[in-house]
């Protein structure tokens, strides 16, 4: 396990939220729990340490599709010297919000399918970050009648949706998000 000591981790996780708080100006409550509690009951996610976050800045964090949460996330990670593959040992949420993303996702993969199936013709969701594509390609699995497959680079990666056995089949790769910067 590339955590050593979770308890140390756990505390230098504490500490990060406590100067956002201090000196980010944030009102985030937070409770950090690590080992075998921290499990992901889903199995979506190989945790070993989960912060769940509240209190009245929670839609602040969860804005634009969680940006800030998955930021703090990639920090927590960093500060931890976690190998990239390992990002997933730490896991941050706020207000439920990935378990309803998660949901989100399933509804939009059983209507790509069956837009798929009726029509013959690939989709293309929009790019995403890694865990939403696996969350997608997990939602797929129990699906008929349609293939998926991530194409496309970094930021522009994206998961297309196939007929069965087409995967052959040209795909429009989407049009980028538009960003979401200040101006």
């Amino acid at each position: 396990m590339p955590i050593d000591n979770l308890q140390d981790a756990a505390q230098k996780i504490a500490g990060l939220l406590a100067n956002l708080n201090r000196l980010g100006g944030l009102r985030l409550k937070y409770r950090i729990t690590a080992g075998e509690g921290a499990r992901d009951p889903q199995g979506l996610e190989g945790r070993v340490i989960y912060v769940e976050l509240a209190g009245p800045d929670v839609p602040l964090v969860t804005q634009h599709n969680g940006e800030l949460l998955r930021a703090m996330e990639t920090i927590a990670a960093q500060m931890l010297r976690l190998d990239p593959r390992e990002h997933d040992l730490v896991s941050f949420d706020a207000g439920n919000f990935k378990a309803l993303r998660a949901e989100e996702l399933r509804m939009a993969a059983e209507t790509a399918a069956e837009k798929v199936r009726k029509s013959g013709v690939p989709y293309a969701f929009p790019p995403m970050n890694s865990r939403e594509r696996r969350l997608l390609h997990l939602a797929f699995r129990s699906l008929e009648g349609v293939e998926t497959a991530s194409s496309g680079e970094g930021q522009d990666r994206f998961l297309a949706v196939y007929p069965a056995g087409k995967t052959h089949l040209p795909v429009t790769p989407p049009a980028r998000p538009r960003s979401y910067s200040r101006r």
